[in-house]
């Protein structure tokens, strides 16, 4: 874990009022972003340190400040300055979804529900200020598989039936994401924070959002590529969904289309993050995720890129969840 304090941040710091407080490093994500949590004797607070050019604070903050105004739970901003890449956060604390279940997985049914219930309140708001998920969008990100998972096993692969079966797919589901919802695109078990009762969650992690097919977010909950859910309690949190929106089978079809188009999306990146970012620990996720998208394959709706993983992609390495990674 990187340790040094970015130039700039006691200055900045200062001149939000905290100065002089205690800046202690926290563990990083999957991006070039840096949190610390600031200390002081009346209270804490986070800092983050999104430096340009590889990190724009300004997607976030537009974000939370959207989130916050309209009634769901990101932290506040305490101050910022985007051209320096920082920003000072409310402290959500350290009890995240993901530890909270591994310690009390009785409450599982209970925290997948009020993590639902977020989603549910989401696409019942206009969509937020954010661009449009389209179908340009959905192919870039599919063709992360084709970029870094596909050259590491030494394939040689038909790139544009990848595209083609893509677009055939999401096509279909286009018309039902107009005028869209806000799609959070990270929303799952480490980015929920629990804030002193399992109903009162915080979101992280939203920096990304656009608007789009609300299935987006719930596969990202349920599909989790960090956190094993299991298919029964995917099925019963999908029933409770569907309750509770009255949707029915052409959701359920887009769930599985998204989810594919999503799980084959986080191979790609994983992939990256080991041979770009020098971070192999995300190798140790990919045979869940496999397994997930595997899932999606067998839905009817994904018949166009179920044949084309049959041509393509070796039953060994199939049957193996993406197969073993030489480090």
């Amino acid at each position: 874990m990187d340790l040094t304090i970015p130039p700039g941040a006691e200055t900045f710091l200062t001149q939000a009022g905290w100065g002089g407080a205690v800046i202690e490093p926290l563990p990083g994500d999957a991006s070039f972003r840096r949190y610390f949590r600031i200390r002081r004797s009346n209270g804490n607070a986070m800092l983050m340190h999104a430096p340009p050019p590889t990190e724009d604070p300004q997607p976030f903050l537009r974000a939370a400040k959207w989130l916050d105004a309209n009634g769901l739970r990101a932290p506040l901003i305490l101050a910022e300055d985007a051209e320096q890449g920082f920003v000072l956060l409310e402290d959500f604390g350290d009890v995240r979804m993901r530890e909270y279940l591994d310690a009390w997985p009785q409450d599982e049914d209970e925290v997948y529900r009020n993590a639902i219930d977020a989603l549910v309140q989401l696409r019942k708001l206009p969509p937020g200020p954010f661009t449009g998920y389209t179908l340009a969008e959905y192919q870039r990100e599919a063709q992360l598989f084709i970029d870094w998972y596909v050259p590491t096993r030494g394939l040689y692969v038909d790139s544009r039936a990848w595209s083609n079966a893509w677009e055939e797919v999401i096509s279909q589901l286009l018309p039902r994401q107009r005028p869209g919802v806000t799609v959070l695109r990270d929303y799952h078990a480490e980015n929920v924070m629990l804030l002193g009762g399992l109903e009162k969650q915080g979101l992280l992690d939203f920096q990304d959002a656009l608007a789009g097919h609300p299935a987006y977010d719930l596969v990202s909950l349920l599909q989790d590529a960090r956190r094993d859910v299991s298919p029964q309690l995917e099925a019963q949190m999908l029933d409770y969904y569907m309750q509770k929106t009255g949707e029915g089978d052409d959701f359920l079809a887009d769930y599985a289309r998204l989810g594919a188009q999503r799980n084959a999306k986080i191979v790609g990146i994983f992939v990256r993050l080991w041979k770009r970012d020098g971070k192999p620990r995300y190798l140790d996720y990919i045979p869940r995720v496999w397994a997930l998208l595997e899932r999606d394959l067998a839905h009817p709706a994904l018949g166009p890129v179920a044949r084309w993983f049959d041509e393509h992609i070796p039953a060994d390495l199939r049957a193996a969840g993406g197969g073993k990674f030489e480090v």
